[in-house]
């Protein structure tokens, strides 16, 4: 007892961590904070998790309209020959069709297998 005592005349903070409810208190904070499965730290990533997540869906939602109003124009004949002679590089047959690629359009791993050789 005696040396707690000292302890509480050397350092007057130390009354008050030395109380048993702060005490109790101070390891409940530090458990529900770093330790326990729905720690603060944990939740932290969940959250960001779930902010990935949110950002994905709207970005697929956005998608999703886009791929609508697609398939709604390409319910005209003249939008599917636009539409197949632009992806898929589509030509009748009195016509030649020229692709020019611009070196920025290249991909890194293109450029790398052009190196080698």
């Amino acid at each position: 007892m005696n040396f707690i005592q000292r302890l509480k005349e050397k350092y007057p903070w130390f009354k008050y961590v030395g109380n048993r409810y702060v005490f109790v208190f101070l390891f409940f904070a530090v458990w529900m904070l770093f330790l326990d499965n729905y720690s603060y730290l944990e939740h932290r990533v969940l959250n960001e998790e779930l902010d990935e997540l949110e950002t994905n869906k709207e970005y697929y939602q956005d998608e999703i309209k886009k791929d609508c109003l697609d398939i709604k124009r390409l319910n005209n004949p003249d939008q599917i020959e636009k539409y197949a002679r632009e992806k898929y590089y589509m030509k009748r047959d009195s016509e030649d069709i020229y692709i020019i690629e611009f070196e920025e359009d290249i991909l890194p791993k293109e450029e790398e297998n052009n190196k080698s050789l």
